[in-house]
């Protein structure tokens, strides 16, 4: 029976080879990747799924994440953006920088990510007065400007400036600001093998502002009680997120109902005073929102809000979208509602 079916699937190959052939060198064309991004309407994640938190509270409405539906550029979604209104073909150079790799970005948003939800964590923690213990924060290295000179790499663990030991993000802004432009500082870091390394960068300026053209995440380990746990995907990285995590986790951790049965989206960054930040995409993320029939998009106030605002008047969306600056503010308008 096997040997039949063999010999019946050898005679098919050789009758059609040529057309087999073609195909074969058809695919391998269409999926020739290009320097581009394919960016288009997302969707919803309902964080729900996303984070655990030890003896939450059920509550009847959801608090969701809007994300932008990202696709690698090869031939067929170069040709295919041409074609489908929504698919907008994104330069790659636009994402990364000529003096790094995409390993280099994948790395940068997993830390921006775990930044994000620990942020998230100290802020919706103290709100609901619940204790949040750091058991060690580490500084890393995740971007490197074109125009930094400096010999700091992607992934160096900042120990100390100029002899200052590094506990904040604060300490190395402060250390940088109080010395002058042209100066050549010295850094201690601990390299990707783990050897304790010596770094330099110089400080240059930037909108009047000391800079040495790195940009350094934390990286936290804490312990949360009552526990928390998050199951991001391999594929979900960076901050824009941290805004509604810190609502979600919130909301799971207080016996008041906050959503009162409304599906509410948003997005924004968060720090660890709880402040909402500005993120890219806003047309795709309210897009997705919409299509989902949220009944809230949250946003960050300013450019972010006031481009929400433009795109809800020009497509006759129906949503309400809320700018806020910080948690607090988001909260006080889902207890008002």
């Amino acid at each position: 029976m096997i040997k039949k079916l063999y010999e019946q699937l050898i005679s098919i190959v050789r009758e059609n080879y040529k057309y087999i052939f073609f195909l074969l060198i058809f695919y391998f064309v269409l999926t020739i990747p290009l320097p581009y991004y394919i960016h288009s309407t997302g969707g919803l994640i309902d964080i729900s799924s996303r984070v655990e938190v030890e003896d939450e509270k059920n509550k009847s409405g959801s608090i969701n994440l809007s994300y932008v539906t990202e696709l690698g550029g090869n031939v067929l979604t170069y040709m295919l953006s041409y074609i489908i209104p929504s698919w907008d073909l994104v330069n790659q150079e636009d994402y990364v920088s000529s003096n790094e790799t995409t390993a280099d970005v994948e790395y940068r948003n997993r830390l921006l990510l775990a930044e994000a939800n620990a942020n998230a964590v100290m802020v919706a923690y103290k709100a609901a007065n619940k204790e949040v213990i750091i058991k060690d924060k580490r500084f890393k290295v995740v971007f490197v400007d074109e125009k930094a000179d400096t010999t700091l790499k992607i992934g160096d663990e900042i120990v100390s400036i100029e002899g200052v030991e590094i506990n904040s993000a604060n300490d190395y802004i402060d250390v940088v600001s109080n010395n002058s432009i042209g100066d050549n500082l010295n850094i201690l870091v601990i390299d990707k093998n783990k050897q304790k390394t010596n770094r330099t960068a110089k400080i240059f300026e930037i909108e009047e502002r000391n800079v040495t053209g790195i940009l350094v995440t934390s990286e936290t380990k804490y312990e949360a009680h009552p526990k928390i746990k998050f199951n991001f995907e391999d594929s979900e990285s960076g901050p824009s997120g941290g805004l509604m995590m810190a609502i979600a986790i919130y909301d799971k951790l207080v016996s008041e109902d906050l959503t009162k049965g409304l599906t509410v989206v948003g997005t924004g960054t968060i720090d660890v005073d709880g402040n909402a930040g500005e993120i890219s995409g806003i047309e795709y993320k309210l897009k997705g929102a919409v299509d989902a029939k949220a009944d809230i998009f949250f946003v960050p106030l300013g450019n972010n809000y006031e481009d929400a605002k433009k795109l809800a008047k020009k497509n006759k969306y129906n949503i309400k979208i809320i700018g806020v600056s910080t948690f607090n503010d988001a909260i006080n308008y889902l207890r008002s509602i």
